[in-house]
């Protein structure tokens, strides 16, 4: 049988934890910054679990990692 494919575009923006959550990058940080505060800035750079509804389906989009 032949191997699975990874999709190219979730294996840059998803990442799987040892115990199997998947981690994402937070929306809102790319432009129009100067509004934004430091401090909501400095929070946004941070990774969060992605939403359990979403968690299957990215875990088969990226079977090997």
């Amino acid at each position: 049988m032949p191997k699975q494919r990874t999709h190219s575009s979730s294996k840059k923006r998803f990442k799987v934890t040892g115990t199997g959550k998947v981690m994402r990058a937070q929306a809102y940080k790319k432009h129009i910054l100067t509004k934004k505060s430091t401090k909501r800035k400095r929070n946004l750079r941070k990774t969060v679990v992605a939403a359990p509804s979403n968690q299957q389906n990215i875990k088969k989009m990226i079977p090997y990692k």
